[in-house]
């Protein structure tokens, strides 16, 4: 088993997560089977309490794990399936550590960060290591550790100390360390900065780890004396000093280490298995990222949420969407509007900006309704649902946002004025949306509906997801995050007036897809993340999420300055998206 282990200096958020997938996707293009670990440092047992402002989206796994978002990109990249336990934070750490402590395992000893804590992460590492996370189910030869945070964070320091003495439990020829850090260049004198890496770099060999190859996130190419710098107060070869500035499309990282020779690198250090050709993977990698670049024609997608302000607490939706206008050939352009921004209370306290957001609105091409939590800005986003069905333009709505069609169905087809979501309003004698009986109201972390879960498809959906990218399959398998469903009392009362169920658990009594009846075509129907863009093409209306689409050879024309590729790409998947 060979080990990579990304770090990250200067600022967090610099692109580690990034790094280190399109690390494991050239590795991986060699033919290697590669898994990954994300580290993070806080004390919390998981992401699934976090605010969307403070980390973002929680990233759902199949075992339903509430893991970070890096871990999206992992499965994204590398077209792998992740454990909960792929997502190491210290909170689990010490949680492992203090039930062994109370079982007596540590035989009366006292209990320390060192040996203690240090050990269970290194054990956990080589445990997690070594589960299949390939369709094959073959076993790993590489793992690609991202440590959270920056060198020097006080809650890293067990994660550090641990691999300092991890890389000599494995071995230097199985162990290698990437630091990824910042070349600042100020405006003011447009030159580059190497004195924070410089700062970086020392502080991380003062605790132990000498970095392999120091990777420079900066805007602009870096000259080759700043590499010779790097190179000279880093204590690394020129040729180890990687550049990755700012390009056109994340599908470029990759292709921007391949040809600086990092596999290269890794193939000498860590003696990897790897032959020397040309890699069919990574030529699917290059024709999307130039695919990406040439294309012309718009598609733009009105965003409704809560937490528009950080877009990456709608990660797994924009990935998803952004895959299917490329497959579409077209650019995706989001229009990002709080919710709150098109309720009446907004146009008497700041009119300006309540008439800007239904200009977005009602400029985009279709609109969709993401999921999330609490009250406020939840009738702003039933008034974009109500605009959406009266004005027949594709919507999509995402657990919240399917929860909130079938509200605003309620009030406005069926005249229940007060129908409501009992998480919103306890009291309404219209119930459409209620609590699951598994939801313990006591405790907020792992109450929710979570994981993989089967959705069976009803013979009356034979509109909804026929054709080429599904085959009319009997069921479809996605990712849930919720705590809330249909009420299905009121089943029958809905389907009545044309809102129909057509997808449910395989008990029957969860109501998982909804369409309007009567308002779809035939033509090029798709998953829903690819519906959304091609019937905002089309002009047709639709209120189900299920899945991002695939790459198939068919959806290529030259339209939008695309080109057909000479070899397939549809051995690029992307894993489902979150439900919430």
């Amino acid at each position: 088993m060979k080990y990579i282990l990304v770090t990250g200096g200067v600022i967090s958020g610099i692109g580690k997560g990034i790094i280190a997938s399109s690390v494991g996707t050239i590795l991986k293009s060699c033919g290697l089977h590669v898994t990954s670990i994300k580290i993070d440092p806080y004390i919390n047992i998981d992401a699934g309490t976090f605010s969307p402002y403070e980390h973002g989206e929680v990233f759902v796994l199949d075992d339903g794990g509430e893991v970070d978002l890096d871990l999206g990109n992992y499965e994204r990249f590398l077209d792998i399936r992740l454990t909960k336990d792929n997502n190491l934070t210290t909170g689990k750490i010490y949680q492992y550590v203090i039930n062994k402590e109370r079982k007596g395992d540590y035989l009366g000893k006292t209990v320390q960060v060192v040996p203690h804590i240090t050990d269970a992460i290194q054990e956990w590492v080589m445990r997690q290591a070594l589960i299949p996370v390939d369709e094959d189910g073959l076993e790993p030869q590489v793992c690609v550790i991202e440590l959270g945070g920056t060198v020097g964070d006080i809650e890293s320091m067990p994660f550090i100390e641990a691999f300092r003495q991890f890389q000599f439990k494995v071995k230097r020829e199985n162990f290698c360390n990437i630091h990824v850090s910042l070349v600042p260049q100020p405006s003011s004198t447009g030159e580059q900065k190497t004195k924070p890496t410089q700062n970086s770099v020392r502080e991380l060999r003062g605790l132990g780890l000498s970095p392999d190859l120091v990777v420079c996130r900066c805007s602009n190419p870096l000259d080759t004396s700043v590499k010779e710098k790097i190179s000279m107060f880093c204590h690394v070869e020129p040729q180890q000093v990687i550049c990755v500035h700012d390009v056109s499309s994340i599908y470029r990282v990759p292709l921007l280490l391949e040809e600086q020779g990092v596999v290269d690198y890794f193939l000498r250090r860590l003696d990897l298995p790897i032959e020397r050709q040309p890699r069919k993977m990574l030529m699917k990698w290059k024709e999307m990222a130039d695919r990406y670049d040439r294309l012309l024609e718009t598609c733009s997608i009105a965003l409704v949420g809560k937490y528009t302000k950080f877009s990456d607490s709608y990660a797994s939706v924009i990935k998803a969407l952004e895959h299917s206008a490329l497959a579409i050939n077209h650019k995706l352009e989001i229009k990002y509007i709080d919710s709150a921004d098109l309720e009446l209370s907004t146009l008497q306290e700041e009119p300006v900006r309540y008439h800007e957001a239904w200009q977005k609105l009602c400029s985009a091409h279709g609109v969709l309704v993401p999921g999330g939590f609490g009250v406020r800005g939840t009738e702003g986003k039933i008034q974009a649902i109500a605009w959406a069905r009266k004005q027949k333009k594709p919507f999509l709505g995402v657990c919240l946002g399917m929860q909130l069609a079938v509200v605003e169905f309620s009030r406005n087809v069926l005249g229940w004025q007060d129908a409501n979501s009992t998480e919103f309003d306890p009291k309404t004698n219209h119930p459409v949306v209620i609590d699951m009986p598994e939801h313990n109201p006591g405790q907020m972390g792992g109450t929710m509906r979570l994981g993989k879960r089967r959705t069976l498809i009803l013979a009356s959906a034979c509109l909804l997801l026929p054709g080429k990218l599904y085959g009319d399959p009997d069921y479809l398998e996605e990712r849930h995050r919720h705590r809330f469903e249909v009420n299905p009392v009121l089943k029958k009362c809905l389907e009545e007036q044309g809102l129909k169920f057509v997808g449910q658990d395989v008990g029957g009594e969860r109501m998982e897809i909804v369409e309007l009846e009567g308002e779809r075509r035939r033509e090029q129907p798709c998953p829903a993340g690819g519906a959304l863009g091609e019937q905002a093409k089309a002009g047709l209306w639709w209120e189900t999420m299920n899945k991002p689409s695939e790459f198939h050879r068919d959806t290529y024309s030259d339209r939008s300055g695309s080109s057909s590729p000479d070899s397939e790409i549809t051995e690029l998947k992307f894993p489902s998206i979150n439900h919430d």
